[in-house]
């Protein structure tokens, strides 16, 4: 494996650190997805720096969270990847199992968000070497799925689509349980406590990361020490915080308010 995939696992472990503290935010919507992707590429080694560098398009300017959204504007184009960005999971069972769970709706296994974050991750493991894939959308790709998995919805009751099909009042607006957790939750903190300023907003992250949230950070990033990735454990989490924040108990009035 050498030293690709130390490079590798340095890009994947940076990328879970934020996507686990945003558990607490909820949101992965454009801004969701803008915010992690440039707080881990700051934090990124040197040689991971060179190696995201190499990959993205030079139309990002070498800013990875510019394009940390490209699989979301591409599911219009590459169909096939719609499935990719959510797990189905049985009604009220409140759990996730990837041999159950992870297929599309034609059945074919292993298309689903936890099975695209193990086959990213291993198409980025051919980094440096003579590769058939695309290594570029492999890294936007990836990057973006380690959002999704990490917003509960992404793992959701098949019924309800993942909340899509429940209807509820965000302040006085209308919208789905889903789009909620997408979007509004996320832009309601940036206008309200960070004047809808995005940079301030990653700023207050990045002060927690090393002081508030120091001491948990080892924690974060375990996982991809002992296994490259674990789709499944951050997808098992997502139903889990799903259950827990009220989907059984959500109805279609839920009216939001501080």
């Amino acid at each position: 494996m050498g030293s690709c995939r130390i490079e590798i696992l340095t890009i994947l472990s940076v990328l879970l650190l934020f996507f686990f503290q945003f558990q607490s935010i909820h949101g992965w919507g454009e801004d969701g997805h803008l915010i992690v992707c440039r707080i881990a590429q700051s934090r990124l080694t040197k040689r991971a720096e060179e190696v995201v560098e190499n990959l993205l398009p030079k139309s990002a300017e070498n800013d990875l969270g510019s394009v940390c959204s490209w699989a979301d504007h591409v599911k219009f184009i590459y169909h096939w990847s719609s499935a990719l960005h959510y797990i189905d999971t049985p009604d009220n069972l409140c759990n996730y199992q990837y041999e159950r769970d992870c297929k599309d709706g034609n059945g074919e296994k292993g298309r689903c968000v936890a099975g695209a974050i193990n086959n990213y991750t291993t198409q980025l493991l051919n980094y440096g070497k003579h590769s058939k894939y695309n290594l570029t959308q492999a890294l936007l790709f990836l990057s973006h799925f380690m959002g999704d998995i990490h917003q509960p919805l992404h793992v959701g009751f098949t019924s309800d689509r993942g909340g899509n099909t429940i209807d509820v009042h965000w302040y006085t607006r209308k919208q789905n349980l889903h789009h909620v957790w997408d979007d509004n939750i996320i832009e309601t903190a940036e206008e309200r406590v960070y004047s809808s300023n995005v940079d301030d907003f990653i700023k207050a992250i990045q002060r927690n990361i090393t002081t508030e949230w120091d001491d948990q950070v080892k924690q974060w990033e375990t996982c991809s020490y002992n296994k490259i990735t674990c789709p499944d454990i951050f997808a098992s989490e997502g139903i889990k915080a799903a259950c827990e924040v009220g989907i059984q108990r959500c109805n279609r009035r839920f009216s939001s308010r501080r």
